[in-house]
């Protein structure tokens, strides 16, 4: 019994060293008690239960879709980890690499990269392609698609390699839970993991190709909906 003890508490020492050594350089940008640091429509954006937590209803509605803008740097060479939960009543995002913009429809307004996020998991309308929000990077709407090793150039995308099939995107993405994201950028090579898998590789070559600004959270307009977001930190890449 106490060899058996030994080993369990001898293979949590080494999960928790390996978490530890996966998180060296990062910075931790929600500090799970209030919106600190974090700019946003506060009528729908708050903290509860230690995760920043976005809703609109019928009697809270968005006006257009608006955002929360973390104020403490930008996002040009990084890497990006968070958890994230939603409903399926409408979608999300997350905003890097974008644009705060002025006089729009509320004051929360950013257009640029977005990663997709939805409670689906049928391909190709799940979490974690890439969105041209406002069309500020050329205008592509769905620019590159989960499962997607592409490259754009000057004839358009070249899709180079599958990296993940409908099925096992299926097994792979949590309904209703929390699901883990990395988005990692450099120059203008994108990768985005779900859940610890490696499933967007893209090279954007278009001639407005984003390579830097803010970061947001997004809660989008029209039907009733709500999207968690938690554990987020950043580490800027060398």
């Amino acid at each position: 019994m106490i060899r058996c003890l030994t080993l369990v508490a001898l293979t949590t020492l080494m999960a928790i060293q390996s978490a530890a050594a996966g998180d060296k350089g990062f910075k931790t940008i929600f500090n799970g008690k209030d919106l600190s640091g974090w700019d946003g429509d506060t009528e729908l954006w708050s903290v509860k239960d230690g995760v920043i937590h976005g809703e609109t209803t019928p009697e809270k509605k968005a006006n257009g879709n608006t955002f929360l803008i973390w104020e403490g740097g930008t996002t040009k060479d990084f890497e990006l980890r968070l958890s994230f939960r939603c409903n399926a009543t409408n979608n999300s995002g997350i905003q890097y690499r974008s644009t705060r913009i002025e006089n729009a429809r509320n004051k929360w307004v950013v257009r640029g990269y977005q990663h997709e996020i939805r409670n689906q998991n049928i391909l190709p309308s799940v979490s974690g392609f890439i969105y041209d929000e406002g069309g500020l990077a050329g205008g592509r709407g769905r620019t590159c698609l989960v499962g997607e090793k592409a490259v754009w150039g000057k004839d358009g995308k070249e899709i180079k390699e599958t990296l993940i099939t409908a099925e096992e995107y299926e097994e792979l993405f949590k309904l209703d839970k929390w699901n883990d994201v990395i988005i990692k950028a450099k120059g203008n090579h994108i990768q985005h993991y779900m859940n610890g898998r490696l499933v967007l590789d893209f090279v954007d070559g278009h001639p407005k190709a984003l390579l830097d600004g803010v970061l947001a959270l997004q809660l989008h307009a029209g039907a009733p909906m709500f999207a968690e977001f938690k554990d987020i930190r950043i580490k800027e890449l060398k």
